[in-house]
C-alpha cells in the first residue's frame, strides 16, 4: 500500500465495503478482523455497566495482565468471539488505525465508529473457578486463563528467543509482559495450581471443551527444547488424572520439536492437537522478524518438523499459526499486499499439501514489542487471506476442531470453517 498524507479511511476500503466486496464472507467475521486489528476503547458508562460477578474482566497470561472492569473478550449475535485488547487512541500504540468504541446504547454494550452504532456486543461469561483458591493460596484465575469454552495454560511467562539479545520475535510482547510484572508473578506456574483449578473448573457443567497449553519457548535440556517438551509431559500427566480417557480434547501451541520429542508427546500424554507458529509464511521474511526462531531451528526445518507432527498426529490435527499482516511491516516486508497474498496462500497450499493447516491471528500492533510503532494491514487484504486459507482447508479437506469458532475463537479464517 502506497504511504498518503490523507487519513487512513480514505486510502482503503471501510468495513461495509469490504463487507460488500465479499458476498460470500461472513460479516460477522469482517467485522471481529476489523476489531482485532484495530482494537477497541470503552466510554465510562460502557465500563461502569460491565459486572464483574457476571463478566470474565481478570487476566494474568503471557501476553497481558490485568486486574480492571474491562472485559476478557467479546461476543457478537453469531457466537463470534472477539479477542480484542483496550486500545488508547493517544497511546500511539494503535497501530495507524482508529479503535472501535464501545457504548451503551438502548440498555446494551454496542460497538460504535465514528458516532454510529455498528453491532450490538456481548462480553464472554465469568467462568465458576475464578473467585477460588489453591491449596497453596493463589487465586485460580491466576493460574489458569478462561476463554467461552477454553481453558488455557501458560506455564512459562517468559520467552527464551528474548534471553539472547535481539532473538525475540518482532511483533511479540511477551517479554515486555513478563518484565512489567516480574514483580508480582513467577516465571514458571507452579503445575500443582494449575492442576487444581483445572480440577475445579471442570466441575463446571457445559462450559469447557478443550484445554490449550500454550508458553514461551524454553530452549535448554540435554537437546534442544527437551526442558519444554518436559515440561509439557510433566503437565499433561497430572491433567491425565481428571480423565479416563487415552486421548483427552487438549492442544499445545510450542516451539517445533523434532522427531524423537514428537513422539514423546504422542505416546506419553493425553495430547491429541499440536501447533508450532511459524508466524510468517516467507522464508526471507522470517527470518528478519523470527531471528529466533531462524537461529536455533530454521524455517525450511520448522516446516520439517510440521511434516513429521502431522505424521505422527494425524489427520486435522496439527496446523502452525500465522500473524496475518506482519509480512508487510516495513521495511523488510512484502511490499504490496497483492504480492504478499500471492506468495502467503502458495506456501500455506504447501503445508496443506502435508497435512498442515494455517490458523490465521490477525496483526494488531502490541505496545512494548519490537514493532509498536507499526501500522496493521487493511480489512480488504485480512478478509482475503481468510477466504483464500478457508478455499484451502476446504479443499484439502481439513477440519478445524481444534481451532473452531467455540473452541479457539481467534482466528477468521477457522471461523468459516463452520459455515
Amino acid at each position: 500500500m502506497a504511504e498518503s498524507k490523507h487519513s487512513w479511511r480514505e486510502d482503503e476500503l471501510s468495513l461495509q465495503e469490504v463487507i460488500k466486496k465479499y458476498p460470500d464472507v461472513s460479516p460477522f467475521v469482517i467485522l471481529k478482523t476489523d476489531v482485532q486489528r484495530r482494537g477497541v476503547d470503552f466510554t465510562q458508562r460502557a465500563i461502569d455497566a460491565v459486572d464483574p460477578d457476571r463478566d470474565a474482566v481478570v487476566y494474568r497470561g503471557i501476553y497481558s495482565e490485568k486486574n480492571d472492569r474491562i472485559p476478557n473478550g467479546l461476543i457478537l449475535r453469531d457466537g463470534t468471539t472477539i479477542l480484542a485488547d483496550r486500545v488508547v487512541p493517544s497511546s500511539g500504540f494503535n497501530g495507524g488505525r482508529d479503535p472501535y468504541l464501545i457504548d451503551i446504547a438502548d440498555g446494551k454494550a454496542v460497538l460504535t465508529d465514528e458516532g454510529k452504532v455498528i453491532e450490538e456486543v456481548g462480553y464472554w461469561p465469568k467462568p465458576d473457578y475464578f473467585d477460588k483458591v489453591t491449596s497453596s493460596g493463589k487465586p485460580m484465575w491466576q493460574v489458569l486463563v478462561a476463554r467461552p469454552q477454553r481453558m488455557d495454560i501458560n506455564l512459562y511467562q517468559n520467552c527464551d528467543f528474548w534471553k539472547d539479545i535481539g532473538m525475540g520475535c518482532k511483533f511479540c510482547p511477551i517479554a515486555a509482559t513478563y518484565s512489567k510484572t516480574k514483580n508480582i508473578k513467577r516465571e514458571h506456574l507452579d503445575y500443582q495450581d494449575v492442576a487444581e483449578a483445572v480440577a475445579e473448573a471442570l466441575k463446571q457443567p457445559g462450559r469447557f471443551r478443550m484445554i490449550q497449553l500454550c508458553s514461551g519457548s524454553l530452549l535448554g535440556g540435554k537437546e534442544l527444547l527437551d526442558d519444554e517438551i518436559d515440561q509439557y509431559i510433566t503437565m499433561l500427566k497430572l491433567l491425565e488424572k481428571n480423565f479416563s480417557h487415552k486421548k483427552v480434547m487438549t492442544q499445545l501451541i510450542s516451539t517445533a520439536h523434532n522427531e524423537r520429542q514428537l513422539r514423546r508427546l504422542h505416546e506419553e500424554t493425553i495430547l491429541t492437537g499440536y501447533t508450532a507458529d511459524i508466524e510468517v509464511l516467507n522464508e526471507e521474511i522470517f527470518n528478519w522478524i523470527c531471528p529466533g526462531k531462524a537461529k536455533y531451528i530454521g524455517y525450511q526445518e520448522w516446516k520439517r518438523r510440521l511434516y513429521q507432527a502431522a505424521e505422527i498426529f494425524g489427520p486435522g490435527a496439527v496446523n502452525t499459526g500465522i500473524v496475518s499482516g506482519v509480512e508487510l511491516v516495513k521495511p523488510n516486508g512484502f511490499r504490496s499486499e497483492e504480492e504478499a497474498l500471492e506468495k502467503g496462500l502458495a506456501e500455506a497450499e504447501e503445508l496443506a499439501r502435508h497435512g498442515v493447516g494455517v490458523a490465521q491471528t490477525v496483526y494488531r500492533v502490541a505496545e512494548g514489542s519490537y514493532f509498536q510503532k507499526q501500522k496493521a494491514a487493511s480489512l480488504d487484504y485480512l478478509t482475503a487471506f481468510a477466504k483464500g486459507l478457508d478455499t484451502l482447508q476446504r479443499r484439502y479437506r481439513q477440519e478445524a476442531y481444534f481451532d473452531d469458532y467455540r473452541t479457539c475463537g481467534n482466528h477468521p479464517n477457522t471461523d468459516l470453517a463452520r459455515i
